[in-house]
């Protein structure tokens, strides 16, 4: 990553400076086979945001699927990026912070890729706090978390125990299952979970 100059996961120009200079490891070009799955056998529309939203293949797929789709992002070359991919759902995508955002309407669900995961470890608690204050009860937060108990990051990798602990206060796990189509950055240590709000 030479040339990059910041080095706070937690600020938007951290992002912004990979995004600008094409360093995006993340990146898998597409939407992941389990998100498919999941909206194949579960069709009903939801009204979901996508925090961290980075390119948002997704947010197409899901918007093309009839859902209403809030995608957000703090970093302006994220959201640039992302309204340059997808064409006619561009529109779904705006600059926002995750811990201040005001969704349009109530969410039914918050799609979780590479969210937690990017930010440093002391705002996990932030970040959990705030999906349970976003989502009512019944709601899903449904994605993609990152197991892996190297320090550095980002990936921030997270134990299946301290992902119980963060969630379990106001969150059910109701789905857990391996994940086929990782890229290299994640490959072998993550896993598609759902969890229903308490």
């Amino acid at each position: 990553m030479t040339g990059l100059a910041s080095r706070d996961p937690a600020s938007p120009e951290f992002w912004s400076e990979r995004f600008e200079q094409h360093v995006t490891p993340w990146d898998r070009g597409g939407v992941p086979a389990a998100l498919r799955r999941y909206v194949e056998r579960d069709p009903r529309p939801r009204t979901v945001l996508i925090p961290g939203c980075g390119t948002g293949y997704e947010a197409a797929y899901l918007a093309a699927a009839g859902w209403q789709v809030a995608a957000i992002d703090f970093s302006a070359a994220a959201v640039a990026a992302a309204r340059a991919a997808l064409g006619p759902w561009g529109g779904c995508v705006q600059q926002a912070d995750f811990f201040s955002y005001v969704p349009p309407a109530p969410l039914q669900m918050i799609y979780e890729r590479a969210f937690l995961c990017a930010l440093p470890r002391r705002m996990w608690p932030a970040v959990a706090a705030r999906w349970a204050e976003l989502l009512p009860a019944g709601a899903l937060l449904a994605g993609f978390f990152y197991f892996d108990e190297t320090l550095k990051g980002p990936p921030f990798g997270i134990t299946p125990a301290q992902l119980e602990a963060l969630l379990a206060p106001g969150f059910e796990r109701i789905e857990d299952e391996a994940v086929d189509d990782s890229i290299a950055v994640f490959a072998g240590k993550e896993r598609w979970q759902v969890w229903r709000r308490r």
